[in-house]
């Protein structure tokens, strides 16, 4: 089970059955990632200027981006073994450079250069993680210039989302060391975390609804590592509170981890690959001051956190990342910047190295020595809710892959009309599949969406929808259908533009999971004003599957199926309206391969009825089996019954006129 990576050498771990992998194996690529950087380092040091397209903040602040980030790797290999003299010198002759305002490759300044704010956290982690054997050891000028360096960033303006975290440990870090650092503003920040937390350990990275891997590798991550930073000076409830959200939060990131070890391929930054393996290593450490005695008991085997890290790691190497360089570069597996947002620079695959953090424990920990247990998608199947995002996720041995069906998440606000963002708005996600990303997939939907299509082929967004009350096995949200005519600017963060918006018809979907396959139920109401409904097509998008070569398609008895070489099939049935099926064929949309496949069903201009119920079942399976194609019985937009051919249960969805209709 070993991955064949040419970074590994060791022999297979006995304790690692299902992934191979140890401690060893994690050591040896992390060697391997620092030693491939160091011929991009500045004469100095103090840069770590690798190849690749720069950031919306040029090559400079990309360099210390690239130290900082790899610094982080070095500091958990320096604390799991408890010192290294060769990585300490080659950090502190760096760290020295990057502070002295004269050497040619000294550091931006972070009050300058936002993106100094972000890596001057990093910064001043990797020094509290290896304070007896790098801070301890630099000399005093060198320790104040550091100090007044970390300043700037602690009295800028930071983001008000996980932004704010970057402050609060930089402030940490001054205040631990009799730096200037305003205890007034640490407060604050740290009430504005508390705003971020929603239900069952699950935060959102600002206001907006704004759900993703930054839950892992910054909303987890820091708070933990942050409290014990702190020490004494972190009140007692507050570390276990975070503990407490870590702990709720598990089963939930471990159930988002497909079998063949890849985490659900949804949101912004997924050029970090394997970091969502971060809180997994934290869980690990928690000890009875963070968690009585009866939720320690409850956390996962120490096996299955190394084998759910251990597998994503896996995955990841699989795909070829490091490259042959021994580089992580902007893609998912090898280089595919269309993966980036603006402010992706060469060195920010590198937060990959937040998913090394078990690297600080030393060999003889027990996440480190227990056996690997199976993850939840392997030991049968899974169905959960996870309801601050607005998720229903199901997933079975049978195929391993986890799919989400989403009605929460748009990194929006409610009656916002934006652009659907590929990364949030989608109406499904997987560990299997991602959204094509184009500049076409950004101006209309192209996969796993419900739109209406104007008289020159425009597609309708959903973003801004709201959230409906869930009825039975139904989860339902509703939007203003709009068309953007412009957009504000090109600037990409992964989220949804903001522009100039058409108005059209309400469309409300309910989406009904049955086993690992989907019903969605659309009703599309006619409003008083904007584009009206006889103008409008209809179109319902399934599954995006990738590969090499062309997948294969076939027409089945009520729908269309696509197939992958590898025998992924995406599928769509007809089951109501007045829909014909067809099929989206694209090139160079998605990292996982150059040729995509995305099942369709249409309705024609004129053939919408205001208040019609139209649906289709939508499937994505690496298995044999076929999808049970239900029956519906429509007596009117207040009753629609699902009755399913292997299953006693009926489901029944009203669809309610929007009381803001007219």
């Amino acid at each position: 089970m070993l991955p064949n990576h040419p970074a590994l050498s060791e022999p297979a771990d006995p304790r690692s059955p299902l992934t191979g992998l140890g401690r060893a194996h994690w050591a040896e690529l992390a060697d391997h990632m620092l030693r491939s950087v160091r011929p991009y380092a500045s004469p100095g040091g103090a840069l770590i200027q690798l190849p690749g397209p720069p950031s919306h903040s040029g090559r400079h602040s990309d360099g210390l981006e690239g130290f900082a980030r790899t610094m982080l790797l070095a500091a958990f290999r320096l604390r799991g073994e408890r010192g290294d003299g060769g990585l300490a010198q080659r950090l502190a002759d760096g760290i020295r450079a990057g502070v002295d305002p004269s050497a040619p490759d000294a550091w931006p300044l972070p009050d300058a250069v936002p993106q100094a704010r972000v890596e001057a956290a990093s910064i001043a982690l990797s020094l509290w993680l290896t304070e007896p054997w790098l801070w301890d050891e630099l000399d005093d000028r060198t320790r104040e210039r550091v100090l007044a360096w970390l300043a700037r960033s602690a009295a800028s303006f930071h983001h008000a989302n996980n932004w704010v975290w970057f402050r609060i440990v930089v402030s940490t870090f001054l205040r631990r060391h009799g730096g200037s650092a305003s205890g007034e503003q640490l407060e604050a920040d740290l009430a504005f975390h508390e705003t971020l937390v929603r239900a069952d350990g699950w935060m959102s990275d600002g206001e907006e609804r704004a759900y993703d891997h930054y839950n892992c590798w910054a909303l987890h991550f820091y708070p933990l590592l942050w409290a014990r930073m702190a020490g004494e000076a972190c009140e007692h409830g507050r570390r276990r509170r975070y503990a407490e959200r870590l702990a709720d939060a598990l089963p939930r990131l471990l159930a988002l981890i497909g079998a063949d070890g890849t985490p659900l391929l949804q949101g912004r930054s997924l050029i970090y690959r394997f970091a969502p393996a971060a809180p997994l290593w934290l869980a690990a450490t928690l000890d009875e001051e963070e968690l009585d005695p009866a939720r320690r008991a409850s956390l996962p085997d120490p096996g299955m956190l190394r084998r759910a890290a251990s597998g994503m790691l896996g995955s990841f190497l699989r795909r070829g990342a490091p490259d042959e360089r021994g580089l992580l570069t902007q893609g998912l597996g090898q280089s595919w910047p269309a993966m980036s947002q603006s402010y992706s620079g060469p060195g920010s695959p590198y937060w990959a190295v937040k998913g090394m953090a078990g690297l600080m424990l030393p060999a003889d920990h027990p996440v480190w020595t227990a056996r690997e247990a199976e993850l939840l998608v392997e030991r049968g199947p899974q169905r959960d809710v996870i309801e601050a995002a607005g998720w229903e996720l199901v997933s079975a041995p049978a195929d391993g892959i986890v799919r989400v069906t989403n009605h929460g998440t748009d990194h929006a606000l409610p009656g916002e009309q934006r652009s659907d963002s590929p990364w949030y708005a989608r109406l499904a996600y997987s560990t299997a599949t991602v959204p094509p990303v184009s500049a076409a997939s950004w101006d209309r939907p192209l996969d796993n969406a419900v739109v209406l299509v104007d008289g020159v082929g425009r597609g309708s967004h959903r973003t801004g929808f709201e959230r409906l009350p869930t009825q039975g096995r139904a989860r339902l949200s509703r939007a203003r259908a709009h068309w953007m005519l412009d957009r504000d600017d090109d600037y990409d963060a992964g989220h949804p533009r903001r522009g100039t918006a058409l108005l059209g018809p309400w469309v409300t979907v309910a989406s009904i999971v049955h086993g690992v396959d989907e019903l969605r139920l659309i009703c599309v109401d006619e409003a008083s004003d904007g584009v009206p409904l006889a103008r409008l097509g209809l179109e319902c998008s399934g599954w995006p599957i990738d590969d090499a070569a062309e997948p294969s398609a076939r027409a089945t008895a009520h729908g269309i199926e696509a197939v992958t070489a590898a025998g992924l099939r995406s599928g769509l049935q007809l089951v109501a309206g007045p829909l014909e099926p067809g099929l989206r064929r694209l090139r160079d949309v998605s990292p996982l391969g150059p040729r995509t496949a995305v099942p369709l069903a249409r309705a024609v201009p004129g053939s919408l009825a205001d208040g019609a119920v139209i649906g289709v079942l939508v499937s994505l399976r690496g298995d044999r089996e076929r999808a049970a194609r239900p029956t519906l019985t429509v007596g009117d937009r207040d009753s629609v019954s699902v009755a399913w051919p292997d299953d006693t249960v009926v489901d029944t969805v009203v669809f309610e006129v929007p009381a803001h209709r007219f």
